[in-house]
């Protein structure tokens, strides 16, 4: 239901508006139903005041308490029990129009009473369970002290009469003042206010035939058309049935006619059997049409959603699947023609994990199952699909459960979309990621993946071996050619050992001037010939300009893999023995111990 919009009277005449109109009530209601010289046996007044702080702010309640509380004085001292009880029975009636106000704004969120029949339950709960039970005991307590009615006769009367015009009338004045009729006039079609009218006219003639010219008590009569209204017209129809209900079968009863003067008592008591009746009527009404006004606007909500639903399914780009909960294909969108190279029809029946590459069926199945165990979240996967169509070579799937009205999931709705050009990238990037950008060797992050990758193959067998290598007086040759001549002679450095490494081989560049290299499948003795191969290809000065070379050496440490040692341990290993090589000499090679 959406959130209504509180009123906010704000011209200083309001408040004397709302006093007005409640001393006519009151006093109405006092002159016309006191039959038996205490309570009034009607009390519609506490629904107006009720009706006007549930649809206004707070901050506007007490002038509308104050006027109603003078007014309500006002009433009782004039046609009432007089001035004695003036005062008491005005805070009455304001604490009891003051906790249905407060149990309702506290308990119901979107503060509405009548549109929902959840706030309509708050209403009725706090109106006849905690209201005007406290009211009534405290009512009966000044009645019976200042008229010849007893206690429990006063609560009674109170209770009944208070209870019933505050579920006949504070609904509907509800609707009145957040201006639901106005809005159902300018929304409604012609044929639906004709509709409404002629089913209006029939409940009206129906109701006149009851109370007016029927030989017998046919008071069930009224109910047939009153449900009709509530299907057909809603809650408004409803509303506008009840009150001509109450001006028609109450102005009957009040003149004692009608069926109601077959029930044997007062006419108080005759008053609270309609007021009884009217009230079962609206409760029998009300709920239904609100139920029913629900339900359309949740059907509107879903044709609404449908029909995104069929537009992004239909004109987008991704591939739109229905799958049931074993797996198969129910709906597939036009879009899967080209991007899939597969017609939609031909989908229908077939299992999706048949358009899935196998060695990826696994984990898309799994989280095919994993949307289904978690309703209400998204699951997504990437896989490649059984067929490449126009270089479609990867995909990524998302999947969300679809839910009954059990709220248990029925199926899986997943969109698919060309992940091809994405993982590309992806590659690119990681390949970059992956090179030093200033000599081509491996980064340090990549060159210690793979040394992780040797450790485990070494822990089964392999035998291969760590060069941890540094250039002799690097910072010479910066400080005397500058930093451009030895990025140079960096860069020329790892060209020239490269061709001196096996196809399997890596050089990765770990920081500065220093190098480590990956000898796999070699032993300390076969690497160590490989080391001084290496240094024999640097013999030669490199150039770094026309007329400028310069010669290189570097220091390397050994160390091999045997299994045991994490990369932290070996790395450690090959830098003791690389510091030991530059306190020999430099331009050699030191095996770790």
């Amino acid at each position: 239901m959406p959130h209504t919009a509180l009123r906010q009277p704000s011209l200083w005449i309001a408040p004397v508006v709302t006093g007005c109109v409640y001393f006519v009530v009151a006093s109405l209601a006092l002159m016309l139903s006191r039959f038996e010289g205490g309570l009034a046996f009607i009390w519609c007044a506490n629904a107006f005041l009720m009706a006007q702080l549930l649809t206004s702010r707070v901050a506007h309640w007490p002038r509308a308490v104050i006027a109603c509380g003078v007014a309500s004085a006002a009433a009782t001292a004039w046609v009432g029990m007089g001035p004695a009880a003036a005062v008491p029975m005005a805070a009455i009636n304001i604490a009891e129009s003051l906790i249905v106000a407060v149990m309702c704004r506290w308990f119901v969120i979107d503060r509405l009473v009548i549109g929902a029949i959840r706030p309509l339950i708050v209403f009725v709960v706090s109106l006849c369970g905690v209201a005007n039970i406290v009211a009534g005991l405290a009512a009966a307590l000044v009645a019976s002290a200042l008229t010849s009615v007893s206690f429990w006769p006063s609560f009674v009367q109170w209770y009944t009469g208070h209870v019933l015009g505050g579920l006949t009338c504070a609904p509907i004045l509800i609707m009145a003042f957040q201006g639901e009729f106005r809005r159902w006039m300018d929304e409604a079609s012609s044929r639906a206010k004709l509709e409404a009218v002629l089913l209006l006219g029939l409940f009206a003639l129906t109701t006149v035939h009851v109370f007016f010219w029927a030989r017998y008590p046919l008071l069930f009569a009224p109910l047939l058309p009153l449900m009709l209204i509530a299907f057909r017209v809603g809650h408004m129809g409803s509303a506008a049935a009840v009150i001509l209900l109450a001006a028609i079968g109450g102005g009957a009863t009040m003149a004692g006619i009608g069926p109601l003067t077959w029930v044997v008592g007062s006419p108080g008591e005759r008053i609270q059997f309609f007021q009884f009746y009217l009230a079962l009527s609206f409760l029998l009404c009300m709920p239904v049409a609100v139920e029913l006004a629900a339900r359309k606007r949740l059907f509107q909500m879903l044709q609404q959603s449908e029909a995104r639903y069929r537009a992004m399914a239909e004109y987008s780009g991704d591939v739109v699947l229905n799958i049931s909960i074993d797996g198969v294909i129910q709906y597939a969108s036009l879009s899967a023609a080209e991007q899939i190279g597969c017609a939609p029809e031909l989908l229908l029946g077939q299992a999706a994990a048949n358009l899935v590459d196998p060695q990826d069926r696994a984990v898309v199945i799994a989280t095919h199952r994993r949307a289904l165990e978690q309703p209400g979240t998204a699951q997504k996967v990437e896989f490649r699909p059984l067929v490449t169509t126009d270089g479609l070579e990867w995909c990524e799937m998302v999947s969300r459960a679809m839910i009954d009205e059990r709220g248990l999931p029925s199926g899986v709705v997943s969109m698919i979309r060309d992940m091809s050009r994405h993982k590309a990238r992806q590659r690119a990037l990681q390949q970059v990621a992956a090179r030093d950008s200033l000599t081509g060797a491996d980064s340090r992050r990549a060159f210690l993946d793979k040394l992780d990758h040797e450790i485990v193959r070494a822990a089964s067998g392999a035998r291969s071996s760590l060069l941890l290598i540094d250039i002799d007086h690097f910072k010479s040759v910066n400080d005397r050619y500058g930093h451009g001549a030895g990025d140079r002679v960096l860069s020329a450095f790892v060209e020239r050992l490269r061709p001196g490494l096996r196809a399997g081989d890596s050089i990765g560049r770990l920081g500065g001037e220093e190098f480590a290299i990956l000898l796999l499948d070699s032993d300390i003795d076969r690497s160590s010939m490989m080391c001084e191969r290496l240094r024999a290809i640097l013999d030669e000065p490199i150039a770094v300009g026309a007329s400028l070379a310069i010669s290189v050496t570097f220091s390397a440490g050994l160390v091999a893999l045997d299994g045991a040692s994490d990369r932290s341990t070996l790395l450690e290993a090959a830098d003791k023995a690389l510091y030991r090589a530059k306190h020999s000499g430099r331009n050699c090679l030191r095996l770790a111990a």
